[in-house]
């Protein structure tokens, strides 16, 4: 008899003390939970294993990378009401801890054992990272920088469209005409604007990605730039590029840690969605080391990733599936530490604008490109790295809509003696 669901239902409602929202599927073909909403298939018992023997966020990641669940119905809706159940709470060991206390409980669990059938967890999926040691080192940063953009040019190119910008569009309105091409392009052209960009000067873009600012700020204001990357991957594709574009005259990238330039000092410098690699321990030393890169009286654009501050900073831990599929070592922190880091490194904040919306907004529409090609990008990227970057952009979609992150842009000075910024009494004219 097919009763897989039923007793998985049972099961997990007596676990999570309340009803499952959403319908399930087992691997024996039965069904249970709520008709009409979207359903959750556990196409293998070994789901199961994963999440008892790591229970929460990282044992469901694993199970959804190598395939053993999938979702019938809106991604996005199983994604909100799973993650409150299951995701988060798994997270919490004190809770799980004293929720164990209940015979009621115990004896659910011991069910899903049972259920799971025998054996250890089946070994994570291969897209895992491997923790190196010591984090942010020279060495450690490449390696993760690697995992996470040398994933083949062509899989970027079909989820982030013909821009080739990672990070948050800039949208004038989130209606359906805006095309994702030119939100980006205003996002370039918002952040040459907030650094003065004019003939002749030299920018240093950090974390130049596949060169599309270096381009922007080349062809549209006469810069100069040097674009800095650790992926060799994304350093190939933006030379070419920047070839394409005629402007190799203006725009030089090269494979190179923030830490080792030396040919300062710039004009202005942006550094867009690299600062979370920095690490919270490191952020001070980078802030520092881009402060001496600028002349006096240049600017930083500091576009960036931020999380919501906890009431015990010490309980604040990385997020486990983007540390170990796709941010290795990435951190986050709060916006005013960012603006206290800076700050300290002798800087200038002048301007701080949150772009959470947009990035939302952005972030649906790659997981709309990443859908639309989902055959092309398994055969570019394999079933398992094209799962995770489902995973990973859907979900980041709905912790920036809910403000569970954010992201801003940060405008800093290095002020000139005695103190004159440089930039006008009402500087936001950019706009």
């Amino acid at each position: 008899m097919a009763d897989a669901a039923p007793r998985l239902q049972s099961l997990l409602e007596q676990v999570l003390g309340v009803p499952l929202p959403v319908r399930i599927r087992a691997w024996d073909g039965s069904q249970a939970g709520p008709p009409g909403t979207p359903v959750l298939v556990v196409r293998n018992r070994r789901a199961l294993r994963r999440l008892l023997w790591k229970p929460g966020e990282l044992g469901l990641a694993r199970a959804w990378v190598a395939g053993e669940l999938e979702v019938e119905g809106d991604f996005y809706a199983v994604l909100d009401l799973v993650a409150g159940l299951v995701w988060e709470r798994g997270e919490n060991t004190r809770g799980a801890l004293e929720a164990l206390r209940d015979p009621g409980v115990r004896s659910a669990v011991a069910g899903l054992f049972r259920l799971a059938g025998p054996g250890l967890p089946p070994a994570p999926p291969c897209e895992e990272v491997r923790r190196p040691g010591h984090l942010h080192t020279r060495r450690t940063d490449r390696r993760a920088i690697s995992h996470h953009y040398d994933v083949g040019n062509d899989f970027y190119e079909l989820v982030l469209g013909p821009s080739m910008v990672y990070s948050c569009a800039y949208w004038q309105a989130a209606d359906e005409g805006a095309t994702l091409e030119d939100a980006q392009r205003d996002k370039l052209e918002l952040v040459s604007r907030k650094l003065g960009l004019s003939s002749g000067q030299r920018l240093l873009d950090v974390g130049c990605g596949w060169g599309s600012m270096a381009i922007h700020a080349a062809r549209e204001h006469g810069v100069s730039v040097v674009g800095v990357t650790l992926s060799q991957e994304q350093a190939a594709y933006a030379r070419k590029r920047v070839a394409d574009e005629g402007l190799t005259d203006r725009v030089e990238i090269r494979v190179q840690d923030y830490r080792d330039i030396a040919d300062g000092p710039y004009d202005a410098i942006s550094s867009i969605g690299m600062a979370e690699h920095v690490g919270a321990e490191k952020y001070l030393e980078y802030a520092q080391e881009l402060h001496a890169l600028l002349k006096p009286g240049g600017r930083l654009l500091n576009h960036q990733i931020a999380r919501r501050p906890q009431d015990d900073e010490t309980a604040y831990r990385v997020d486990a599936f983007i540390d170990a599929y796709v941010f290795p070592d990435g951190e986050l922190q709060p916006v005013g530490v960012t603006v206290t880091q800076l700050e300290r490194a002798g800087f200038e904040v002048r301007d701080v604008e949150s772009l959470r919306e947009h990035y939302a907004l952005t972030l649906r529409r790659w997981v709309t490109n990443l859908e639309a090609g989902r055959d092309r990008a398994v055969r570019l990227a394999g079933p398992g790295r094209s799962r995770v970057w489902h995973l990973y952009m859907a979900a980041c979609a709905l912790a920036f809509e809910h403000n569970r992150i954010g992201v801003n842009q940060v405008l800093a000075v290095r002020t000139a003696a005695p103190g004159d910024s440089g930039l006008p009494l009402r500087p936001r004219t950019w706009h």
